[in-house]
């Protein structure tokens, strides 16, 4: 098949691209305008000049330094819809994140419609039924990042802070209530059976446990469900319905904060790390609360769900926003810390 030649300003954007000692084709201007993630080629030029706009050309390089041949973009595409931030970009966005929250369903060959709503005896014990079939042929996650580091660390003799909460969010324990809230949210899990979950893996202090079970029950007696303040509150089918009612800006924002936070966080971890570093990152409530459930965001289906829960605190938690933001603060300081010198003098 016959391919079109690249026009005068595509070979001007090649250039500009190389001049950033990196490479693109226009074949790639093709495949990313599709994806939406570069403008169309009559946006490129500056009507006044005539020149590459400056942001095109920034957004190109970028492109040409995260595609990898053979490797999906990913969730990192989504960043650049986000940063569009416009209504197009957010129905993209929209898009991708319901489809995503919705991979267990399609996995296990369930649709959203199949789930059943109500009270009934029925529909409770179908939705039990949906549950089980999500858990079958389910891979375990053994360990999660935290356990990881803390067994390097332990080898290398590094002392790290205890977990302040579970021993692994992804335990099996936990994943197996964790199902049954996604079919059916809090109504189909008993806070008894939800407290004893968690008091199985629990390895954080005893009484704030304790604590959060207090709260719950004093609550109970004002006729107030803190429950009901959960994202999972209403099962997997509350959290498409926040993706479909959310605001455009408002999406764009959250998606845009937590690619950005993610990005961050891997940066630090692969090239800045080291005992004290790791240290403040975990002695923050937002390793457990953030990083250990989903901060962790690598360029896969894996990546694009972490991403996805992440999207859905920053919507649907009070103040966990901000505590992104605040996270982030720390971690772009961390990033610009200076590195320790090497015994020659350098810096690493």
């Amino acid at each position: 098949m016959t391919r079109t030649p690249p026009t005068t300003v595509e070979l001007a954007l090649i250039a500009e691209v190389s001049c950033c000692g990196l490479t693109a084709t226009h074949h790639q201007f093709e495949r990313w305008r599709a994806k939406r993630w570069l403008a169309p080629a009559d946006q490129w030029t500056d009507p006044a000049t005539g020149a590459l706009r400056y942001d095109i050309v920034h957004r190109a390089a970028w492109l040409a330094a995260l595609s990898r041949p053979g490797r999906a973009m990913s969730w990192i595409g989504w960043t650049f819809w986000a940063i569009d931030d416009t209504e197009q970009s957010a129905a993209l966005l929209r898009q991708a994140l319901i489809r995503t929250v919705q991979l267990p369903l399609r996995q296990a060959g369930i649709t959203l419609a199949q789930i059943p709503q109500g009270d009934s005896d029925t529909a409770f014990e179908a939705r039990q039924d949906l549950a089980e079939r999500l858990l079958q042929g389910r891979r375990a996650i053994g360990r999660d990042l935290d356990g990881l580091l803390r067994e390097h660390a332990a080898t290398a003799g590094i002392a790290l802070p205890e977990p302040g909460t579970v021993s692994n969010p992804f335990d099996a324990t936990l994943i197996r209530v964790g199902v049954r809230l996604l079919t059916g949210g809090m109504a189909d899990v008993s806070p008894e059976e939800l407290t004893d979950a968690w008091r199985s893996v629990w390895t954080g202090p005893p009484e704030q446990l304790d604590r959060i079970t207090a709260a719950h029950l004093a609550a109970d007696e004002t006729g107030t469900d803190l429950r009901a303040l959960s994202p999972l509150a209403h099962g997997l089918p509350g959290l498409v319905r926040a993706f479909e009612q959310a605001d455009a800006h408002l999406l764009c924002e959250a998606v845009h904060a937590c690619t950005k936070a993610s990005s961050t966080l891997m940066k630090l971890l692969m090239e800045r790390a080291d005992a004290e570093m790791l240290a403040e990152l975990m002695t923050d409530p937002m390793w457990e609360q953030w990083v250990r459930a989903g901060g962790i965001a690598p360029a896969s289906r894996l990546g694009e769900a972490a991403i996805t829960m992440s999207t859905v605190q920053y919507l649907l938690v009070p103040d966990w926003a901000e505590d992104l933001y605040r996270y982030q603060d720390l971690m772009d300081r961390l990033l610009a810390a200076p590195t320790a010198p090497t015994p020659d003098g350098c810096p690493v």
